[in-house]
């Protein structure tokens, strides 16, 4: 697996729905951002820094390379597991996507504001 696309591919409609709604979240909001596979997910790089990584699994959606966020959405990551800069969201509850959106502008800020 090489693309992006290819990795998209290999999931049902539904759950390749919402990776494709996570893929055009990132690039709606970097519109500079370079997309690539990286540890067999898609992952995206700005100004040559990591933006964010994003997995589909059988019961969630992962979210990876968000270490400073957690203390920033706190309350907002409550309801959801955790690990050392990732997130879980299952696939049995609405994925908020609104959510990822303010992730993903956070991690811009902190790459563009590092500079």
């Amino acid at each position: 697996m090489d693309t992006v696309e290819e990795y998209l591919q290999k999931f049902p409609p539904e759950v390749r729905s919402i990776l494709q709604r996570l893929r055009d979240i990132v690039k709606r909001n970097a519109t500079s951002v370079f997309e690539y596979i990286a540890y067999k997910m898609p992952a995206y790089k700005l100004d040559g820094r990591l933006l964010i990584y994003f997995a589909a699994y059988a019961h969630h959606i992962g979210l990876y390379g968000i270490p400073t966020g957690h203390s920033s959405f706190k309350a907002a990551f409550a309801p959801y597991k955790q690990g050392k800069g990732s997130i879980q969201f299952p696939l049995d509850r609405p994925i908020p996507f609104a959510l990822i959106e303010q992730i993903v502008q956070f991690r811009i800020q902190e790459i563009q504001g590092s500079e």
